[in-house]
């Protein structure tokens, strides 16, 4: 017989189950994040932004009055495209189906309640600007493949839609002024979906002023529409030009055709909106890959630079007491939401994302110019050199900059230097380098790349044997074209929602696109079959040896599944190293945990088939 105590004796208690520790790299991307508020013009206090704290990025309406915040939007492949309307009464967001891109604009009212149809009568399609005014009156910009680009006004005395603008070439809203009266529109009617034209209308389509720096499509000087001034009945609209190579603001007076040029003497290019007063511009400026802000007095036509810290401004918005509120980041630290005035201007709940590594800047002399490039080194893993990866961006009117980005930290984590280059194609370096790339799309690209990439070998920072290339959308589309045009070059190659069979893809993707395609190319796959040829990764897919992985949204629009299926059928045709993931979203998704078993997949594909 056993007493009690000896039964207590002999049950030996189990230890502690310790889980497992979470990575850093993983950290970084659960950490929660916000974007930079939206305010209402007539009702500052209320405001809108983007989070990721549920797991999904989704919309949330914040009354800063009350400190109250609320989620608004809640679907499984995650919200981020919204709107509030002038009053703050409304909550405007795009609802289209698994990240498909095409749908209709819904609305719910700020408080909370249930959404409701924003233009009941309007078919779903591509979305192509969006204007709210004082009234309810919205214009509403929408792109498909059977009427091209229509613009809708939509009143709110519940009336059906207006027809104010159509064309079968690339066009959208741009604004819409304080009084509700005039809409700005960017067109492409002379068929350069690269270089946009304007034109003012009133909201029953008549034409008030036109600005046209293509001169037909013959001169490719671009404009956009940043914005009416903020005053009810100013006719003044500021937009952003080229005519001297590289984007800056002029003010346009649209009744009377005036044109205002600025005095501003930056290096880089600027981007301007105006403050909530009319009498002066925030002006966002971009310099070799770092972002700054500069206020400019249009009455004395001055500019004074805005206290920000070394790093990248990424968005910024002034505010009516004087205030901007931005976001910040730099390569090794996180992005926050800060104001002019000091300090954070939201800050989630919850663990903050660890930081990372500083990048070095790169310049290396390339075949059509000096190529900016930025190098990261993994620290604690020795002097190198390291397995590398190259990090393509997309766009590719895009360009990488010194911000944090959880996908590079991964991979210095792992030990890899990190090289991301702002190849030819690139903004943020003048339009002649923005538009260098156009009929000899992706080998322009290329080139610049191995330059930087000759570079990082012959300086010992990358190791030859141990090159990984790598980007989604156009950067995974140059992945794939680098691995059959440089074959001997890359030891791995990861491709996420990439082009792969070029003609295939412009016959599938949306019509906006079909345009942009043609501009690149100089017409469609019948009117330059040899271009396009040249430029498709399936041309050279025999020529593959390095292993790939490919990821593929089965809903994208943008780089189509059909033609990433035409390319994976050649890979396995002839037994070639592969992987394909194909998940359930478009280009690209918004869902942490997707995005983190993304990367997982890739750092578990390169370790494994690098040489050690």
């Amino acid at each position: 017989m056993t007493s009690d105590s000896d039964a207590t004796t002999d049950e030996t208690p189990e230890p502690p189950v310790t889980p497992p520790a979470v990575p850093d790299w993983e950290k970084r991307f659960r950490a929660p994040r916000v974007g930079l508020p939206e305010w209402a013009q007539d009702a500052p206090d209320r405001s809108l932004f983007v989070s990721n704290a549920t797991g999904t990025f989704e919309v949330y309406a914040w009354d800063r009055a009350t400190g109250a915040q609320r989620q608004a939007t809640d679907r499984p492949s995650g919200t981020t495209d919204c709107a509030l309307s002038p009053d703050g009464e409304w909550i405007w967001w795009f609802s289209d189906t698994d990240g498909d891109e095409f749908g209709t604009w819904v609305r719910q009212p700020f408080a909370g309640g249930p959404d409701e149809p924003a233009a009941p009568g309007l078919e779903p399609a591509y979305p192509a600007g969006l204007a709210i005014g004082r009234d309810g009156t919205a214009v509403i910009g929408r792109s498909t493949d059977e009427d091209g680009s229509t613009l809708h006004v939509v009143r709110a005395d519940g009336s059906p839609p207006t027809v104010v603008y159509r064309h079968r070439e690339s066009a959208g809203v741009g604004d819409l002024s304080r009084d509700g009266t005039l809409i700005a529109v960017e067109h492409t009617e002379h068929g350069d979906a690269m270089h946009s034209s304007l034109r003012v209308l009133t909201l029953d389509g008549a034409t008030v002023a036109e600005l046209d720096d293509t001169r037909g499509g013959t001169e490719e000087l671009g404009l956009a529409v940043l914005g009416f001034a903020p005053v009810p009945g100013d006719t003044r609209l500021l937009v952003g030009h080229q005519r001297r190579g590289r984007w800056e603001p002029i003010v346009w007076d649209v009744a009377t055709g005036a044109q205002e040029e600025l005095a501003i003497d930056l290096p880089g290019e600027v981007q301007a909106e105006w403050y909530p007063d009319g009498g002066a511009l925030l002006l966002s400026h971009t310099f070799e890959a770092r972002g700054e802000l500069w206020r400019y007095d249009l009455a004395a036509r001055e500019c004074v630079r805005l206290d920000t810290p070394p790093g990248s401004v990424v968005e910024a918005t002034p505010r009516p007491d004087g205030t901007v509120e931005y976001t910040w980041s730099s390569a090794a630290e996180p992005q926050t939401v800060r104001s002019t005035a000091g300090g954070i201007v939201l800050d989630p709940p919850g663990a903050k994302a660890p930081g990372s590594v500083p990048v070095e800047d790169v310049w290396v002399d390339g075949p059509g110019g000096r190529v900016h490039a930025l190098a990261q080194r993994p620290v604690g893993h020795g002097d190198g050199p390291f397995p590398t990866i190259f990090e393509i961006h997309g766009g590719p009117a895009w360009h990488d900059s010194d911000t944090f980005a959880a996908t590079p930290a991964a991979w210095l984590d792992h030990g890899f230097a990190v090289v991301r280059v702002n190849y030819r194609g690139s903004t943020g370096y003048g339009r002649a380098w923005t538009d260098a790339l156009k009929h000899r799309i992706g080998l322009i690209e290329l080139e610049d790349i191995a330059a930087v990439r000759d570079w990082a070998v012959s300086h010992g920072l990358a190791d030859p044997a141990r090159l990984v290339l790598s980007g989604s959308s156009w950067g995974g589309y140059l992945t794939l074209l680098g691995l059959g045009t440089q074959p001997e070059a890359w030891a791995v190659g990861l491709a996420s929602v990439p082009v792969a069979d070029y003609v295939a893809s412009y016959e599938d993707e949306m019509e906006g696109l079909k345009a942009l395609d043609r501009t690149l190319f100089g017409g469609t796959p019948q009117e330059v079959p040899e271009l396009w040829e040249a430029s498709s990764p399936l041309t050279y897919v025999d020529r593959v040896v390095a292993p790939v992985h490919i990821a593929a949204g089965v809903n994208d629009p943008r780089c189509p599944i059909r033609q990433i299926d035409n390319y994976v059928d050649r890979l396995a045709a002839r037994g070639a190293v592969h992987e394909v993931y194909r998940y359930d979203a478009g280009h690209g998704s918004l869902v942490v945990e997707e995005r983190i078993k993304q990367i997982r997949m890739d750092l578990e594909f390169a370790l494994k088939h690098l040489p050690r």
